[in-house]
């Protein structure tokens, strides 16, 4: 059986057209590993397959979640392995592409199988943050679980609080439940191919990618994904650009402006993609080209 190809990279790489000529290679169905293109309701701004590109090939787990939901990362990684047992069975090669490391890590390394937070510990978590600020969250995630708290950068905010919310909720450290993983996928079950850029050429593209977003309607789109009414810390809310462009329609910020600050946050994110995928995905192959005739090109000499 081939094995499944994964592919990885950060936003604007063109992961979509390596993927489709994957899935003309290799008889492939594409599978959606992106946290934000699971989610319905935004697919320009996110930058979904659209109607021609789904044409070229199958495609599975974009657009298919509502948008008030929080699908964790063990809910799409049994879809995943279901779509993967589906397309296998038909005689097809599942090509898994998106930005979202931890679905690839889910996948490759396991995972921790932590008990849910319920919105308790959550809000308690909340109000040290709140009242004791991020030094008070350290010092308890230093407490609760001094393995991860060191490898946690000072202003994490996040991962800090996760420390702290398995500690309170389960007694144990999360580096404990680490320590327990399984991957869901083995060994010879996969490759992986991550595409890694020049970062200054990828920093255009993003800059040029969002101008040509709002030509095709993205304002418009969460003009009406806005009138939903779904509350802010939802993660499809999150979206890159959601949040500037609801705040130009909120008139909180000038259009021009919200368009910088999306172009801004946009170019961050895929910095933090690229050292994610530097770091976790370092043993895959890699095609640096963008160009779409170039990067075909690199990607057929790494399939042989």
């Amino acid at each position: 059986m081939t094995p499944i190809l994964l592919i990885a990279g950060p936003t604007a790489a063109g992961k979509t057209a390596l993927a489709i000529e994957a899935a003309r290679r290799l008889d492939g169905e594409i599978i959606n590993a992106d946290s934000m293109q699971i989610y319905e309701g935004l697919p320009i701004i996110t930058a979904c397959p659209d109607e021609d590109e789904r044409a070229a090939a199958p495609h599975h787990l974009f657009g298919t979640v509502d948008p008030g939901l929080r699908w964790s990362v063990g809910e799409w990684s049994q879809a995943a392995l279901a779509r993967f047992d589906d397309i296998v069975s038909r005689g097809k090669t599942p090509i898994l592409v998106g930005g979202t490391g931890l679905y690839f890590n889910a996948l490759t390394i396991g995972l921790a199988p932590v008990p849910e937070i319920s919105p308790g510990t959550r809000a308690k978590a909340a109000r040290l943050l709140e009242e004791g600020g991020l030094d008070a969250v350290r010092a308890e995630a230093e407490r609760q679980d001094p393995v991860s708290a060191a490898k946690v950068k000072p202003a994490d905010r996040q991962r800090l609080l996760r420390l702290v919310e398995v500690g309170w909720e389960t007694g144990r450290a999360l580096s404990s439940y680490h320590a327990e993983t399984t991957p869901l996928l083995g060994e010879r079950a996969w490759r992986g191919i991550v595409i890694e850029p020049n970062r200054q050429a990828l920093y255009d593209r993003i800059d040029l990618r969002f101008d040509l977003m709002l030509d095709q309607g993205a304002l418009e789109e969460v003009a009406a994904f806005k009138d939903r009414g779904l509350t802010p810390d939802l993660p499809a809310m999150k979206a890159l650009g959601v949040p500037q462009l609801i705040a130009h329609l909120a008139g909180e910020l000038e259009l021009t402006a919200a368009i910088e600050i999306a172009k801004r946050e946009s170019r961050r994110y895929a910095k933090r993609q690229m050292t994610w995928f530097r770091n976790q995905q370092a043993s895959w192959d890699r095609v640096t080209a963008l160009h779409k005739d170039d990067a075909r090109k690199q990607l057929a000499a790494l399939l042989g």
